[in-house]
């Protein structure tokens, strides 16, 4: 059976999105990286025309999401169990009518929390679709699709030991192809400083559009993924999609230096936005960087609304909107 995971600009059917639960791996920052979901879960249904599915994975963050979403049009509240709220990357890909699921190993073993492992299946069984179990260890934020079969991925996760040992770009090529329709992989080197995700690629680059890809650039003085960042542009620029057309590639100001509580850099990035059926959720970290990329990104979406949310709090756990979110297609 021949397919494709579709582009994220592609109809959805639903948006699944986690809500912050636990309040032992959050702690202070439980209820504003809540406040800033329910933002998020709020523009998605209504700006953004997204029917959403919220999945909490703890009864008090279930009563904390009635309480905050309870009613509100379009916000369906679905219990389940998870660790955290990484839906990108603990829930299944979808794709042909199908959920595609995968091992899931905490990011290389670095967080490996109860539950987790089952949210595909969970999701799956929520939305109907029959799940479909590969048995090689993937996250979903570490894969970004064109629709026509084209795989942006970097080789710093994807190739990463503590991931699936002995795999070459031809091996993952090849179980790609099979688990998710890839019909080429665009191979980036390096992803943003201290990503505990091992440079997922949502972070990085994203497709905007047929053989167009978004990569950020350098915004002030001492941006800590200047580098990073140039190097992915230089190699899309020399790189074509599955069709053999030469790749368009868009700058889109960097949040630049973002503090962390221990003083070093955050993985803070504008690409982690989240492409709904009518509007582009840019996360924000910092008032004037958050603006110029809001700016540049309505440039690239000019059928959708952009809207630019705070994700400062929900920064702290260690990714963005992209990583809570999988869209299901229609």
């Amino acid at each position: 059976m021949s397919f494709v995971v579709p582009a994220e600009w592609a109809p959805h059917k639903a948006m699944w999105l986690g809500f912050p639960s636990h309040a032992d791996l959050w702690e202070d920052n439980l209820g504003p990286a809540q406040a800033e979901v329910a933002a998020l879960a709020r523009a998605l249904a209504g700006p953004g025309g997204e029917v959403v599915k919220l999945m909490t994975g703890h009864p008090d963050g279930e009563a904390a999401a009635r309480e905050l979403l309870g009613g509100v049009p379009g916000i369906e509240i679905v219990p389940g169990a998870f660790g955290d709220i990484w839906l990108r990357d603990t829930g299944p890909i979808f794709a042909d009518g199908r959920a595609h699921g995968f091992r899931f190993n905490g990011w290389g073993g670095k967080y490996e929390l109860e539950h987790d492992d089952k949210v595909a299946a969970q999701i799956a069984a929520a939305s109907g679709a029959a799940l479909v179990a590969n048995d090689f260890i993937l996250e979903g934020g570490a894969v970004d699709h064109d629709g026509a079969g084209t795989v942006l991925t970097t080789g710093q996760c994807l190739l990463n030991r503590n991931r699936n040992p002995g795999w070459t770009e031809e091996v993952a090529a090849e179980a790609l192809g099979k688990a998710l329709g890839a019909k080429k992989l665009l191979w980036l080197g390096e992803g943003l400083v201290n990503d505990h995700t091992d440079g997922h690629v949502d972070n990085l680059a994203r497709f905007v559009a047929p053989a167009t890809v978004a990569i950020p650039v350098a915004w002030g003085k001492g941006d800590p993924n200047a580098p990073a960042f140039d190097d992915a542009a230089r190699r899309l620029a020399e790189m074509t999609d599955a069709e053999g057309r030469k790749l368009k590639v868009v700058r889109i100001p960097s949040p630049g230096w973002i503090d962390g509580d221990d003083g070093r850099p955050v993985p803070a990035s504008h690409m982690n936005f989240l492409i709904a059926n009518r509007a582009v959720i840019v996360p924000i970290y910092a008032e004037q960087p958050g603006q110029f990329a809001v700016g540049a990104l309505n440039e690239v979406f000019p059928d959708r609304e952009v809207i630019g949310l705070p994700s400062t709090a929900i920064l702290s756990g260690g990714g963005s909107f992209h990583c809570i979110t999988q869209q299901e297609p229609a």
